[in-house]
């Protein structure tokens, strides 16, 4: 079985258990099962406007698919009392010690992690100010978010970052045992 038939599967289901948690992604369309619900996730390609709420937007997705990474690695799809305490503890990881965690696990390769590490810079320094005329992205040279090159070199970065993710995503998410996770969700 693959992700295709356990997603045709599942929608004709009637009840799924709440014992599971999983994001999956199939052709570009993201899905969510979570407490027995099947809903639709994220968009592939991202929306990105020079405002802040977008710029935190699109950094919490990401932060979600980095601790779903780790979920999965660590206890799988079974969204139990491990899981419950296991994203707890995500919550007060910082993220930059995530980020080195996927470059330890090999889940990242050493200039992506560079990449997100200088991307996730931007993220705190967008949620310590009260405009994107303050924030400041340094992938070589340093560029002001507030003029137009400086804000199109990192959008530009960004989504490339999230491609990879959805690809570092993805090949995590090959590592399923999509049968077995079919009966886990019948029961």
């Amino acid at each position: 079985m693959n992700n295709y038939d356990f997603l045709k599967l599942i929608k004709k289901q009637k009840k799924l258990s709440s014992d599971i948690r999983l994001y999956f992604i199939i052709d570009n369309k993201h899905y969510f099962l979570n407490q027995g619900i099947l809903k639709k996730g994220f968009e592939s390609e991202l929306t990105i406007s020079k405002n802040r709420e977008s710029l935190i937007l699109v950094f919490s997705k990401m932060s979600f698919l980095f601790d779903e990474i780790i979920r999965l690695r660590i206890i799988g799809y079974l969204n139990r009392k491990k899981s419950t305490e296991l994203l707890y503890l995500l919550n007060l990881i910082p993220i930059n010690r995530k980020i080195r965690t996927f470059l330890d696990w090999k889940i990242f390769e050493p200039n992506y992690t560079r990449e997100m590490s200088r991307l996730f810079e931007v993220r705190n320094d967008t949620i310590h100010c009260v405009s994107l005329n303050e924030v400041k992205y340094n992938p070589k040279n340093i560029v002001s978010l507030s003029s137009e090159l400086g804000f199109k070199k990192f959008r530009i970065d960004l989504k490339n970052a999230w491609k990879k993710l959805l690809v570092v995503y993805a090949t995590e998410q090959e590592k399923i045992d999509w049968s077995k996770l079919l009966n886990d969700v019948k029961s």
